[in-house]
This record gives structure tokens, sequence and C-alpha cells, in this order.
């Protein structure tokens, strides 16, 4: 999968940030969780070998692309039954999916990320966790950069921050992951 996103430039999380989720998924033994945003699943993988044989993942991505290569490389790992693949916004698909989730990772279009903020929260079981991938944008929101991209990271960042019903941290590994527990 690195190879793939490497040859291809997709943009993966990548082992370090990878392994990092797995450690946080399996420290609040995380059995249900939602990917707003998966490419062809590489943190998807990481989360469930994280949920074991019980858990469920449910990966989402608008590219049909994406969606089949995810489809060879979830097959590969013996991950199918923990992996149930959509097609799709991730945030309806949220809206659409019942139940509480242990943690929402989001990693939509980074000019999204503020509406997701409240979805995730009500959807998030308490202590839940909600990560962000790409919080320090390679600098970008640091930078007089306006596009829309990094404008909406800036704000995403704004309101997770001052959420009164999440605590977080962001952790400066790679691009910047925020890591949000629901008090």
């Amino acid at each position: 999968m690195e190879d793939l996103a490497l040859e291809k430039n997709i943009p993966i999380v990548g082992r370090q940030v990878g392994s990092f989720l797995y450690q946080l998924a399996i420290t609040i033994n995380a059995k249900r969780i939602f990917e707003l945003g998966s490419a062809f699943g590489y943190s998807a993988y990481w989360f469930a070998k994280a949920v074991g044989r019980d858990g469920q993942v449910f990966f989402t991505d608008l590219s049909p692309e994406n969606i089949g290569l995810a489809r060879e490389f979830i097959e590969r790992s013996g991950f199918n039954e923990r992996i149930k693949i959509n097609l799709g916004d991730g945030a309806l698909i949220l809206d659409e999916t019942p139940g509480e989730f242990d943690i929402i990772f989001n990693d939509i279009e980074k000019e999204d990320y503020p509406r997701v903020i409240d979805k995730a929260y009500d959807r998030l079981r308490p202590q839940g966790l909600f990560i962000t991938d790409n919080v320090l944008w390679h600098g970008r929101v640091l930078s007089e950069d306006a596009s829309p991209a990094t404008e909406g990271v800036r704000e995403f960042t704004r309101l997770l921050m001052s959420h009164k019903g999440l605590y977080t941290t962001i952790v400066p590994i790679r691009d910047g992951i925020s890591i949000s527990v629901k008090l």
C-alpha cells in the first residue's frame, strides 16, 4: 500500500501515524470505528487490525477507483469481515449509519473539515475519540495561504479547540493529527 501511494502520489497517513492510530484504538478497546474519507484503505487497515475479529470499521470514499483498490488490499489483508466499504460522502453516510462509535477518523476534503465536528461529536460514545489528519497542513496554516483547504483547516482547528464537549490535543507527527476526547 505504501509503495502504491508513493507511485501514484496518493496521500496516506503513513506508517508512523498508522501505528499510532492502531495504538489509540487498542488503548480504548475500540470496536466500532467510522472513517470520514478512506482513500484506498491504508488507515482502515490499521484500524481493522486494532478492532479484532468482533470489531467493525466503516470505510467511506468518493472515488470508485479508490474503492476498487481498497477491495483488493482488504481481501489480501484478510480483514474483509471487519471493514464495511461505502462509496459516497462520508458525512452523509455517517448520518445514515446507526449507532455510536468509539472512534471517528476525519480525513475528508480539508475545506469540509468544519462541517463534521458536530456530526462526529453527536455520534461518538462518551470518551470516544475524534481524530483528524493533516491539521498542520504542511505548515500552510501558519502562512498567508488563503486557499479554501487551508482556511478550512484553520477554521476547523479554531472550532475544535473551543468546543465545550471535546478535549483536544494536536500531535505534531507527520502532517499533524488532532485527537479529541468526547467529555
